[in-house]
């Protein structure tokens, strides 16, 4: 698909043929979340080389955020009118805004990665998972905890977020969906793909927030026993003039 999304209007009208050729990937993977997950779904923008295909020069987001004329494909479309829907907007990434079906609890993926076996071989509910190229992941879970995200910490014993990196993503924001390219870094996939049950009714957040937050704790607690020895080793053989 070329990089041709959201310099003009009139670039959908290059989308007949393409639609007659057949449906893409990302076309598809529209219809299933809509059709299957009852996610909604809306266009987003796609970056090269650093460069925002919204065409703003100044892009806080680059290839990460919705396109400003873009509608919102709204879940429980059929297969065919997410398909049509979606051919308006060739080469365009998919997002799915959060605070409506799902909020995400967003840490570092090693973390997450570790979390989720131990959710998994726990036995405990567990929804979508996905990785971004940038190295987090987004835990699906029930609308609200964002919000409550503080408070549901506090109430475990656990007093910041940040020290945890730990962040909840809430009503107003939105998550790039795989298989789409986020931000010109690569491909998000999924940890965890997406089954009925917990796709349309994910957990509430207090049950893998717990190890959540105590894997990330282990994880950060590690990370500084490494670099604590790796630093005294390294002075020791390169002791300062």
């Amino acid at each position: 698909m070329g990089f041709t999304i959201g310099l003009s209007r009139g670039m959908r009208d290059l989308t007949t043929g393409s639609r007659r050729r057949g449906r893409t990937p990302d076309g598809t993977a529209v219809a299933e979340y809509t059709g299957l997950w009852g996610w909604d779904v809306v266009a987003g923008a796609r970056a090269s080389a650093g460069v925002c295909s919204c065409g703003r020069r100044d892009c806080p987001a680059p290839g990460a955020h919705p396109l400003d004329f873009a509608p919102v494909i709204r879940a429980g479309a059929t297969l065919d009118e997410a398909a049509e829907a979606w051919g308006e907007f060739p080469g365009a990434s998919v997002m799915l805004p959060v605070g409506r079906a799902f909020d995400v609890i967003e840490v570092a993926e090693p973390a997450g990665c570790r979390a989720l076996a131990r959710l998994e071989r726990m036995g405990l509910p567990v929804g979508p998972v996905a990785a971004t190229p940038d190295g987090r992941a987004h835990f699906f879970v029930a609308p609200g905890a964002a919000a409550d995200l503080p408070g549901l910490l506090y109430r475990m014993g656990w007093d910041d977020p940040a020290a945890l990196d730990l962040r909840g993503l809430g009503l107003g924001t939105h998550i790039t969906a795989p298989p789409s390219d986020r931000g010109g870094r690569g491909p998000v996939r999924w940890l965890r793909s997406p089954v009925l049950d917990s796709a349309s009714r994910p957990p509430e957040a207090r049950l893998v927030l717990g190890t959540l937050a105590y894997v990330a704790h282990r994880s950060r607690a590690w990370a500084s026993r490494t670099k604590a020895r790796s630093d005294h080793f390294s002075k020791r053989a390169f002791p300062a003039a």
